[in-house]
């Protein structure tokens, strides 16, 4: 039997097949290189998925793929973010230099993506191209001492938007031109020849109320997450020599700046059962929780329970704003980019989100997580819509959840009737990451 649809059989295949490769590489499991790899080797395929794709054009890939998913609902064919950050970027393959892998074959490319700023720095002692008035937007100018940032200010301002200073601190007095260069010029690019980041804090200081831009170069992406986080407001702007597309991608998270807001809903308790002995883990984290701030903690993937810190007055104890008394060692705990994880796996070092009563959330690290033995209890609860939401947690009057308009709720007095805050996800779960597949969880 014959059916006419859209999609040739071996367009659909490859497809499907290219995209599930881009999945690989977005969620972490491995780079490009990797799984090209691994198919040339298992399948004894000439070239890989991702170097296929880059061979077509990312941008085709993109196209072709958006057409196959609006005619079939099968999840195979949905577009992976990284596919469309790549396409944005204008890395779309081998016709760009550009694309999961670097081309260096590839066909001269004539202009940039208009969202690409072109900086020149030259090499040190060398003049100035005549040609760079028609090549770069910022010129850089090597700047060490107050004289030449000066005589820098001076010829700037004929066009200072092109102007900008290139400050590579390396004593006190260095620091100081940074300094300078932050506040009086409209580009400033750092550079730090030691590890500490007191340098960069001085600078970000000194810069606070400037009109400029700040940009610091970092030396990879775990420095570059450090600079971002300095005094609460990082630089303007980071340079990082990406080694790959990951680095370019978890770059984009770090700038991409705070994590969205969840809508949190209204859950009513239907009923409190008193387990017996478990382990529960508290997680105690490096940050100082709000007394209407915790973290969403729930036995099923789809629904949690906003779980509060320790952070209001006890009777038997002191009060510790670091620490959520957050449930049994099963349980989900929701983190960044709608991602889950077990808090049997949570360690020092890990994230989770800080999720206050309006909604409002934030990337808290764990400084230290402790699993011990206790008499526990199981709350379970219902959303307007019908939504079925499990929570076990420690059997004591001293842990506590939030409830609407803040209310903070003793998990011993609850009872059926009494109102929760929590929050739905549509997806299920496979090793923590949001999939559309057939799952039922009781």
């Amino acid at each position: 039997m014959e059916k006419d649809l859209p999609g040739f059989v071996t367009t659909r295949l490859i497809i499907a097949f290219v995209l599930e490769a881009v999945r690989l590489v977005e969620t972490g499991i491995c780079g490009a290189d990797d799984v090209d790899r691994a198919c040339r080797l298992a399948f004894g395929h000439a070239m890989g998925p991702l170097a296929t794709a880059d061979q077509a054009g990312l941008d085709v890939l993109r196209e072709v793929a958006a057409g196959l998913a609006k005619e079939y609902t099968h999840p195979a064919f949905a577009t992976p973010d990284l596919l469309d950050r790549l396409v944005a970027a204008g890395r779309h393959g081998r016709k760009t230099g550009r694309g999961f892998h670097v081309w260096d074959d590839a066909p001269a490319r004539p202009t940039l993506p208009p969202t690409v700023t072109k900086v020149l720095l030259p090499p040190p002692g060398e003049p100035l191209p005549a040609e760079a008035a028609d090549v770069a937007d910022i010129v850089l100018t090597r700047v060490a001492t107050a004289a030449e940032l000066d005589k820098l200010t001076l010829e700037g301002e004929s066009d200072p938007a092109r102007t900008a200073a290139f400050v590579e601190v390396v004593d006190d007095a260095t620091l100081k031109v940074a300094c300078a260069a932050a506040r009086a010029l409209p580009n400033t690019l750092v550079k730090f020849r030691d590890p500490t980041k007191i340098p960069l804090e001085i600078v970000i200081a000194a810069a606070d109320h400037s009109p400029g831009r700040l940009v610091c170069e970092a030396g990879d992406l775990e420095e570059a997450g450090i600079v971002v986080d300095v005094l609460e407001k990082g630089s303007d702007g980071l340079l990082l020599a990406a080694k790959d597309a990951n680095d370019v991608f978890g770059l984009t998270g770090l700038l991409r700046g705070s994590s969205p807001d969840l809508a949190l809903t209204t859950l009513t308790v239907r009923s409190i059962e008193h387990n017996g002995l478990g382990d529960r883990v508290c997680v105690d984290t490096c940050s100082h929780f709000g007394q209407d701030e915790g973290i969403l903690v729930g036995s099923y993937a789809h629904g949690f329970i906003l779980c509060v810190s320790e952070t209001h007055p006890l009777p038997y104890m002191p009060t510790r704003p670091f620490r959520v008394n957050a449930g049994a060692l099963h349980s989900y705990v929701l983190g960044e980019d709608n991602r889950t994880n077990y808090l049997s796996e949570l360690q020092a070092g890990s994230t989770v989100l800080g999720v206050t009563t309006e909604g409002r959330t934030r990337r808290i690290v764990v400084g230290r997580v402790k699993l011990e033995s206790r008499p526990m209890l199981t709350i379970r609860a219902v959303s307007e819509s019908g939504t079925e939401v499990s929570l076990t947690v420690q059997d004591d009057w001293h842990v506590r959840v939030l409830g609407p308009g803040a209310a903070v709720l003793n998990v011993t007095e609850l009872k059926a009737g009494d109102q929760l805050l929590g929050y739905l996800a549509d997806d299920k779960r496979h090793v923590g990451w949001p999939v559309g597949e057939f799952c039922i969880e009781k």
